[in-house]
Formats: structure tokens, C-alpha cells, sequence
């Protein structure tokens, strides 16, 4: 699993600001949520309220187990695509190779990924759950000693690089009062934290690969807590909020400074207005750092899913938007689910066609 995740951050890097502590974006876990435009707030009841918001588990008496698998980045000016012709640069045109250099100066790549097991269990009213996952993100941007720029016909500069892989073994508990009428969770994580900073020096006519410089990793172990509510005064509607990270756990980075996962407060509603239609919101409370340094998250998510022939066929869609990233721009998502007896299959994602920003998640369940 280290591997895939290092590999999901193959777009990922970001300058580490020495003495600086970071904390990182609420991630979309899942291919519910990523259909219906990264909502999971106050709609998921199923093993993944575990990361979405505990009191979820509690909603609903069922037993499920899933696998699931999530990716999302951002690549703004086209980082990848001037890099690709970088690597293609035939050196000895001056005008051309500042032409790249101007280009790529600005650019910055965000990226996420998390995947793991999830189960959820009940005893009458009392909900409980278990996750495995690994919850992955990081950013890069050029560095700003070392910017692109041509030199004797050539173009060069450097990107630095970081990252956070949080391996979290997570045991969630729930208990709804009056009917389901309201519902409280909290989620203990024991997090084993990867931190990844590292730099890559770019030279025209020569592949570099992100993935191969973010350097070795510097594990450090912390706990911390989530703890959640939905409230359903009615039966068409829910809202529901949840407190992730309440301890502000630390993780040292491999230059000496420290990665802090900050509070993280995201509230959400959802809305039948018949049984088989669900329109749902969140929208984050908290503006979240992330690590790209200028670009902070607070995203406001959208969604409707419409199920036929009982959960036969779930169709979703969505968008979202960071209202605090003024160059970005609302992605639209869509989504599919697929259940026969207990075994349902789901795929999610989005596309940013200005920022070339995707979201793609996928997962296999079992549920009874």
C-alpha cells in the first residue's frame, strides 16, 4: 500500500517553508461523495461515515464492508504539460526556452489520494466502525530561489517537493436517540505519518520524474479525534456537522520542521423529497491550509442521486468549487452505483477543464 500511495503523489510537491507548520485540505473519500460533487457530510451511513462523519454509522442498522480507492489533483498553468515539453527541449533557442520558463514560473500542482478497508457494524441503537486506510496529499510549485529561466540557450529551474501519507487504523462509535431524530459519533485514529520533502532540478532535454525525488520519508506516530452529529428533524431532511482532528496531531518532516493537521470543520445537508431522490450540500467551515503555499481550501459541494429499482442503479451527480482559490473554477462530477443482492460496485469523479483538475474514486461493497 506505501507504494500505491507514493505513486498516487507522482503529481504531488510543494516547498517546505522551514519552521512552518502546515496543515492539509478535507479530502474526498469515496465514489458517492465524488459523484455528487464531494457532499458526504450528512448523506453517508454506509462503513466510509468512519471519515465522513461518524454519527452517520448510527443512521441506519446495517452491516458493511467496502474497498475503496480515491484520487484527485490539480494542475494549474499546466504544469505537466510544460514539463512534458521541457523534457523535450532541444537546447539552443534562447527565445524559446524563456518562453517555457514563463510558462511554468507560477505554476503549482495539489494533489490527494486515500484508499483502505472500512466496516460498520450495529447493536440495536449503538453503531460502531473500523477503518485500515491511508489518506494521502501534498503540492508543488516552483521554487522560488531557483525559478526557470533561460540559460545560454537552455531553459532550467527547480520544483521542491512535499507530501503527508496519514496510515490510520480509526475505531468509530455511534448512538442515535428519539427514533434517529439525532444522532452523535466519535472517531479515535492511531496515524502513523509519512512526511515526504525532497527537489527536483529541471533541465531541458532531460526527464525528470516528481515521484523519484520526493526523497525518503520521515515516519512519526500521534493520535487524534473526530467527533460528529446529524440532526434530522424531519423525515426528508438531515444536516449534519463533523470536527475532524481535534487533537492537532504533529508529524515531523525529514528537514526538521513539522506537519500539523490543523481542525478541520465541514458542515452538510441533505434533502429527500421523495424516497428515491437525494439532494445534498456541504460546504466547509473552516478554511483549511494545504501545501501549496498562497492556495488555501474551503470547498462548497453540490450533489443529487437518484436510485431505481430499489438500489438496482444509483446515478449521481454534482459539482464543487474552493471559494478560497479565486482562479479556480466549479468542476462537475458524475457518478454510477450498481447493487445485486449484498454486493454493490460504485464509481465516481470529476473533471476541471480550464485547470485540467480530475477526481476519480471507485469501491466494492458488501452490504446486509
Amino acid at each position: 500500500m506505501k507504494h500505491l500511495f507514493i505513486r498516487a503523489l507522482s503529481l504531488t510537491a510543494i516547498m517546505l517553508i522551514p519552521n512552518h507548520v502546515l496543515a492539509v485540505e478535507f479530502a474526498v473519500v469515496g465514489p458517492r461523495a465524488a459523484g455528487m460533487g464531494g457532499a458526504g457530510v450528512a448523506v453517508t451511513t454506509d462503513a466510509l461515515a468512519t471519515y465522513w462523519n461518524p454519527a452517520g454509522l448510527a443512521m441506519t442498522q446495517t452491516v458493511d464492508i467496502r474497498i475503496v480507492g480515491t484520487g484527485q489533483g490539480v494542475d494549474r498553468l499546466g504544469v505537466r504539460q510544460t514539463l512534458d515539453d521541457i523534457k523535450n527541449f532541444a537546447p539552443g533557442n534562447a527565445s524559446a526556452a524563456q518562453g517555457l520558463a514563463d510558462r511554468i514560473n507560477g505554476g503549482t500542482i495539489s494533489a490527494a489520494a486515500a484508499g483502505g478497508l472500512y466496516f460498520k457494524g450495529h447493536f440495536g441503537e449503538h453503531a460502531f466502525g473500523f477503518n485500515i486506510s491511508d489518506v494521502a496529499t501534498g503540492g508543488a510549485f516552483v521554487d522560488p530561489n531557483n525559478r526557470f529561466r533561460e540559460n545560454g540557450g537552455n531553459v532550467q529551474g527547480a520544483f521542491l517537493l512535499r507530501g503527508l501519507e496519514a496510515r490510520q487504523a480509526a475505531f468509530s462509535y455511534a448512538y442515535a436517540f428519539a427514533d434517529k431524530t439525532f444522532a452523535i459519533g466519535v472517531t479515535a485514529k492511531a496515524i502513523q505519518g509519512a512526511a515526504y520533502a525532497g527537489s527536483a532540478t529541471v533541465t531541458g532535454g532531460q526527464d525528470v520524474t516528481l515521484t523519484d525525488s520526493l526523497g525518503k520519508a520521515k515516519l512519526t506516530s500521534a493520535f487524534s479525534v473526530d467527533v460528529g452529529a446529524i440532526y434530522r428533524p424531519a423525515s426528508w431532511l438531515r444536516l449534519g456537522i463533523v470536527a475532524k482532528d481535534l487533537t492537532q496531531p504533529e508529524f515531523d518532516a525529514p528537514d526538521g520542521s513539522k506537519y500539523k493537521l490543523l481542525p478541520q470543520v465541514r458542515g452538510g445537508v441533505a434533502v429527500n423529497p421523495y424516497s428515491s431522490l437525494t439532494l445534498t450540500a456541504d460546504m466547509d467551515v473552516t478554511s483549511n491550509k494545504t501545501f501549496v503555499p498562497g492556495i488555501k481550501s474551503q470547498v462548497l459541494s453540490v450533489g443529487a442521486e437518484q436510485t431505481i429499482l430499489n438500489e438496482f442503479l444509483s446515478l449521481r451527480v454534482g459539482a464543487f468549487k474552493n471559494v478560497q482559490d479565486a482562479a479556480a473554477t466549479i468542476t462537475p462530477t458524475a457518478g454510477i452505483g450498481l447493487r445485486v443482492f449484498a454486493l454493490r460496485v460504485d464509481i465516481g469523479g470529476g473533471y476541471d477543464f480550464r485547470e485540467r483538475g480530475a477526481l476519480a474514486s471507485g469501491s466494492v461493497s458488501l452490504t446486509f
